[in-house]
């Protein structure tokens, strides 16, 4: 019941400056047929509660099918907005009711350059049936898998680490960011960091109401040469200026958001390579909640993308949460 979409390899021809181990040239989606926010996940997702407080009243007068088949849409539409830039996708369909969250799969699986794809132990127990076996093996039939690393066992002794969701990784400067959640445990933060070769950088987030940030890549992107961050929502100083002083350290120009703006997921955007150049593929959303001064230090890196996912919004996640990154090399 798979469907897999390929660009076809002729249209890759992004020139060496264009491709970086920050920027991947491929990605995997899952596109869900039975689409519904995640009850299990809205407890530390201040941002989902936030929005299904707003959206609920107006979704209840629509049929489950009408939401379902309007999120189905949006990944599609993603899908192929990619390809049109040049960028390759697979898209898995998932016509599972058991798996609400299986839309946002950088969360239970991580790829990098090196040959290796990472298996991450998820929170929420209805969303570690979103593994899945077919996925791993179309990626070990199509690219240079030499091993795969699977933390997913550390889920029975109570400890998690929702993949790039949990953590922003600079694979440039071996650098990976995290704030401290339920989703996260330094424990396994500091194994992984250790296994791969990553320095951590780990800090404490809080939105105004002082409930932590349950998802690092909600309110940061880290790309070739650019990052994106409410720093401000690091509220002790020392760490903040630490973290800042990290990112301006690793060479990137670092566009400063505001809570405002991260609550409209504009810290929650990812950095891909397309035949033409590099694009930050975000909402439109998060789009619209930019500042003229951003859009232009941004514009100067890279080209802004963005895509109409407002249904899966709903779910407390964004464009870069729907995104795997592909960064193995291929056969």
């Amino acid at each position: 019941m798979t469907e897999v979409m390929n660009a076809p390899v002729a249209r890759f021809r992004v020139t060496a400056e264009q491709v970086t181990e920050q920027a991947p040239s491929r990605v995997v989606l899952v596109r869900p047929h039975q689409f519904t926010p995640n009850p299990e996940t809205a407890a530390d997702n201040s941002f989902q509660q936030r929005i299904l407080d707003a959206l609920l009243p107006s979704a209840a007068r629509e049929s489950a099918r009408r939401v379902a088949d309007a999120a189905y849409a949006e990944v599609t539409e993603l899908g192929r907005t990619l390809e049109r830039l040049g960028i390759g996708v697979d898209i898995f369909d998932d016509p599972s009711a058991e798996t609400p969250d299986s839309v946002f799969p950088n969360n239970w699986f991580s790829t990098h350059p090196d040959g290796t794809v990472t298996l991450y132990p998820m929170y929420a127990e209805n969303r570690r049936a979103e593994r899945r076996g077919d996925i791993v093996a179309h990626l070990q039939e199509t690219h240079r898998v030499r091993r795969v690393v699977d933390y997913s066992s550390a889920e029975r002794f109570g400890e998690y680490l929702e993949g790039t969701g949990s953590m922003v990784l600079d694979h440039r400067a071996r650098l990976a960011y995290a704030c401290r959640s339920r989703r996260l445990s330094a424990g396994l933060f500091a194994e992984f960091c250790r296994d791969f070769g990553y320095a951590p950088v780990l800090f404490d987030a809080t939105d105004g109401d002082g409930v932590p940030v349950y998802h690092t890549n909600v309110m940061m992107s880290v790309g070739t040469d650019l990052a994106l961050i409410s720093s401000d929502m690091i509220r002790d100083r020392a760490q903040r200026e630490h973290v800042l002083g990290v990112l301006r350290d690793s060479g990137r120009t670092v566009v400063e958001l505001s809570e405002a703006q991260v609550g409209r997921f504009a810290g929650n955007c990812l950095e891909l390579a397309g035949t033409d150049g590099r694009y930050l593929v975000l909402s439109t959303t998060a789009e619209a909640s930019l500042t003229d001064a951003q859009r232009e230090t941004i514009a100067a890196h890279c080209t802004l993308m963005p895509v109409d996912v407002s249904t899966l919004e709903a779910a407390g996640g964004s464009v870069r949460c729907m995104i795997a990154g592909n960064h193995l090399p291929r056969r």
